[in-house]
């Protein structure tokens, strides 16, 4: 048993305290932290179980620091903004607390998503027996996942990995993101990046898609994207010749996001107006519905898997490991949809295992460096149920060389 802290109270921040609750042999305290205490207090409202809440500024390392050992966890588990993902990193080696996170550290003022920065940190963590384990969401997270459980079961080689990602949800709003319209807005608009031959090959956003028959989806067209798991990926599963991430976007979305870009709304450095330097995106942000509320509103299913193909005893194969979850389901468990969902279970679930010890390791990890066996058997327990289709020729139009 024990006390976990919990810093972040939008979506996915509300799920894994939700998820946690449900698990109170592992969970016997929590405490959920926001810099917005109205967040925690409508969270803590919900919850069949009492909780612990607190006000921070995940920003100010000394602000974590403060809470951090009033509070006395065992685990930090951070569902903030990539911003802040050092600054609490920095706290944690201060407190000797373990960490975790659901996305890669990004710089405030440059749209670049690297895990450069917390791979770094790996010697600190490791000399105090620290771990801090990256990247714990769906993807990253059970994408990785996917492509550890593929690599040891189904492989003796892997040549190539596409990971799509759809989600078929009907929000009814004009234009709205199902996660932080921020960091939503800065993936998107960033430049296409993927892996082919040893080379990072680099596209204009968006230039390049594909059709793909999604599990209870249909087909959909998914663009090619940077996504930061491929870049742990490449690192830590041997002799992929291609690494490749996809996304599905509504015709409806890409008409706003493209006047969006025009009108220079996605802009990410300050401008100024009447006497104050402003951000364009962080006020779009502000205009936009809060992710948190599309919960009760939001319809459909997402889908997201990995498509991999090698070889198995000198023959060809192919897989295609999946999850569908249902954005209503979602909702009337956890208050909730299911891109909040899908990332919240797979935090609870790594934090359970750190907690169990049943993932320890010093310094600084990726999931795809663990035994993936748990982590596949706990998704089946706690709400995201995974399926595999194999076949050597299993949608062969998506690998073609």
């Amino acid at each position: 048993m024990a006390k976990v802290l919990i810093v972040g109270a939008g979506g996915v921040g509300g799920v894994v305290t939700h998820k946690c609750t449900q698990v109170p042999e592992v969970f016997s305290e929590i405490c959920l932290a926001s810099r917005n205490i109205a967040k925690c207090e409508k969270i803590r409202g919900q919850l069949s179980r009492s909780i612990e809440i607190a006000q921070v500024d995940a920003d100010n390392t000394a602000d974590m620091v403060e809470l951090i050992r009033r509070v006395g966890p065992q685990l930090v588990i951070n569902t903030a903004l990539p911003y802040q993902d050092l600054s609490i990193m920095d706290a944690c080696l201060a407190t000797k607390v373990d960490y975790l996170d659901t996305a890669n550290y990004e710089p405030p003022g440059e749209a670049k998503f690297c895990y450069k920065w917390q791979w770094d940190y790996h010697e600190r963590f490791k000399e105090k027996g620290l771990m801090a384990l990256l990247g714990c969401g769906f993807d990253p997270g059970v994408t990785n996942i996917f492509c550890a459980h593929a690599n040891r079961v189904h492989f003796d080689r892997i040549d190539s990995i596409d990971i799509l990602d759809a989600n078929a949800g009907d929000h009814g709003y004009p234009f709205a993101t199902n996660f932080n319209p921020e960091i939503n807005i800065r993936e998107v608009t960033a430049p296409g990046r993927y892996y082919q031959d040893g080379n990072w090959l680099t596209t204009e956003p968006l230039a390049e898609s594909i059709e793909f028959d999604f599990p209870e989806i249909g087909r959909r067209k998914a663009y090619l994207m940077y996504h930061e798991e491929l870049e742990s990926l490449v690192r830590h599963i041997p002799g992929v010749r291609r690494m490749r991430f996809w996304m599905t976007f509504s015709d409806n979305y890409l008409k706003h996001l493209e006047v969006l870009r025009n009108v220079g709304m996605t802009r990410i450095d300050p401008v100024e107006f009447e006497g104050h330097a402003i951000v364009p995106l962080k006020f779009l942000r502000a205009l936009l519905p809060d992710p948190a509320s599309l919960g009760p509103r939001t319809k459909g299913k997402t889908c997201i898997g990995c498509l991999i193909r090698g070889t198995v005893d000198g023959k060809p194969n192919t897989i295609f490991i999946y999850n569908v979850c249902d954005h209503e389901r979602c909702y009337r468990e956890v208050s909730a949809q299911a891109i909040s969902y899908t990332t919240g279970v797979p935090a609870m679930v790594g934090a359970m295992l750190m907690l169990t010890g049943i993932w320890r390791r010093a310094g600084v990890v990726n999931v795809e460096e663990m035994d993936p066996a748990p982590f596949m058997a706990k998704l089946m327990m706690h709400g995201l149920p995974w399926n595999e289709l194999e076949g050597k020729n299993l949608y062969r139009d998506v690998l073609v060389d």
